[in-house]
């Protein structure tokens, strides 16, 4: 194993764990790692053994320290702490100066490191020790859409006892662990990356066009479309991860104007648009919803129902709801500046909606494909298929639409990002 190298930012608040968060540091330098510790203490002195006061967090943010100290809205304090770390963390990944980042806190101290990791880019190690990462709800919240470790440390941050010892100890070898050796570097080719979008219901068509695709020659990137990593997929899309998108399983644009809980948010299906690069769109679990059960009107628990497994369940969206759905899918692709193919398939639109099964409905679905015929701009098409989106045929006519439109391969085009 190689020696460990590489800049470590640890993010902590040293007016209530200067103890630990100085213990780690140590930890870190007897690893070979160069740590540099951003202090983002809200209420008490700065610490001398800060490398980022939190009077230089403040000023990034554009306020003064006095300010932020005297002001009783924590949550402003907290964002004002969180702007500033981002501001700072970034410029120094940018300058080269930053290889890994690490956290320590508890609840308050989680949100604002997780969020300070989340403005760094995708495959830059981070790992959060937290006092609060299995508290109901948070985890996923500290999350979000970054790839961030969480190290629940089941004891307080509070007090150097050999537990906690242990804890530090296991956290910091994790992060030199991740910076040894060989790790791949998190890049994509130009003129060859491709994102796609999948679920279990069209988990066949989504291998079948990856596997047709990267013989063609292109590197694929899947997503899990449920919620949480088809939006971090429109953000990679921003960052210039990808030339192309093919999009089964757009789902989470009608999930976000419900409220449910596959939303993924309000920017869902924009960013391959606003960039410029081709997409393929199709309709994969358009046609369902999935309210949380405790937020179930009378309506919705008379629904014609999937049960995927004992969690989860598909309700079949109103004609209403369909036609609303289509509204938004046209003015998000009509604002679109690359070329956008949409393929739908006439038989089902996953392995749920297939003959026999509860929420069938190829006429219902028809609703959705007018109202899209209706209202896109010319130059943007939509095929229907005689199959169903599992259909190999089906995949078929994606991989076809693809490469009509997505940027040719060509042996010279080894750029990475």
């Amino acid at each position: 194993m190689g020696t460990p190298s590489g800049r470590v930012l640890i993010v902590s608040t040293l007016d209530t764990k200067a103890g630990e968060t100085l213990y780690l540091k140590e930890k870190a330098v007897s690893l070979g790692l160069d740590p540099i510790l951003m202090d983002l203490s809200m209420r008490g002195p700065a610490s001398a053994r800060a490398d980022i006061t939190p009077e230089r967090v403040a000023d990034a943010a554009g306020k003064s320290i006095d300010e932020l100290r005297s002001s009783s809205q924590r949550a402003g304090v907290t964002n004002a702490f969180i702007k500033g770390g981002s501001l700072l963390a970034s410029r120094l990944w940018r300058e080269g100066g930053l290889d890994g980042i690490m956290g320590i806190g508890g609840a308050t101290g989680s949100l604002m490191a997780t969020e300070i990791m989340r403005a760094l880019p995708f495959g830059i190690p981070k790992i959060m020790v937290s006092s609060a990462a299995a508290l109901p709800g948070l985890s996923t919240r500290f999350i979000g859409t970054g790839d961030i470790m969480l190290f629940h440390t089941v004891i307080e941050l509070s007090g150097l006892s050999n537990l906690l010892k242990n804890v530090m100890d296991r956290a910091a070898c994790a992060m030199a662990g991740m910076l040894v050796g060989d790790v791949t570097i998190p890049k994509t080719e130009r003129g060859k990356a491709i994102a796609l979008t999948m679920l279990g219901p069209c988990d066949a068509c989504g291998h079948r066009v990856q596997q047709a695709l990267e013989e063609s020659g292109y590197q694929v990137i899947g997503f899990h479309a449920a919620g949480i990593c088809d939006r971090a997929m429109e953000e990679m899309i921003e960052e210039g991860f990808f030339q192309g998108v093919v999009d089964l399983a757009p789902g989470g644009v009608g999930e976000n104007l419900f409220g449910f809980m596959r939303d993924s948010g309000p920017k869902r299906m924009e960013a391959a648009g606003k960039a410029g690069i081709p997409q393929i769109v199709s309709t994969c679990s358009v046609n369902h919803i999935t309210p949380s059960r405790s937020s179930y009107t009378p309506d919705h628990a008379g629904r014609r129902k999937y049960d995927l497994d004992k969690l989860r369940t598909w309700l079949r969206i109103s004609p209403q709801e369909l036609r609303q759905v289509a509204r938004v899918f046209v003015d998000k692709l009509n604002r679109a500046k690359g070329p956008v193919r949409i393929v739908v398939p006439a038989r089902g639109w996953s392995s749920v909606d297939a003959p026999g099964n509860p929420t069938f409905d190829p006429a219902e679905d028809g609703i959705f494909v007018e109202e899209l015929r209706a209202g896109l701009r010319s130059g943007i098409t939509v095929t229907e298929v005689d199959a169903n989106m599992e259909d190999p045929d089906f995949a078929r006519a994606v991989v076809a639409a693809s490469l009509s439109i997505f940027p040719e391969v060509s042996s010279n085009q080894h750029s990475s990002i």
